[in-house]
């Protein structure tokens, strides 16, 4: 009899340590220093593509009002919201710019076969 491990949640992270990748989009569907809008199972994310190459993503609403990050203006590594102009690093998620207080949620994203994708679990 296979033993298998049972599901837990990351003390830190408070995520499942079973990965859910899921397809966002093509990579190249993404413009350096840009975001896209990506929705899935009712909830709504923004992937981002660095100056440097690399993608991120986050929960894709301001944490303030629940406005589309997406609809926002992206400088270097960071996302501002389109309507009180809070500012996220979108690299970590980090709140750095007022009104926002409370840090975007960040999921890991890997690039593979020219699609990126997301660990949303």
């Amino acid at each position: 009899m296979v033993k298998r491990r049972p599901w837990r949640r990351n003390k830190k992270t408070g995520r499942s340590n079973v990965a859910n990748w899921i397809e966002a989009c093509a990579a190249d569907a993404i413009d350096a220093e840009d975001v896209s809008r990506f929705d899935h199972g009712g909830k709504t994310f923004a992937v981002y593509r660095s100056p440097e190459d690399k993608y991120y993503a986050t929960e894709g609403l301001c944490t303030h009002e629940k406005i589309h990050l997406a609809d926002g203006l992206v400088m270097d590594n960071i996302i501002e919201c389109p309507k009180h102009n809070g500012r996220f690093d979108y690299t970590n998620g980090k709140a750095i710019g007022a009104p926002v207080c409370i840090n975007l949620k960040t999921y890991p994203v890997k690039v593979e076969g020219g699609k990126v994708f997301i660990d949303i679990a």
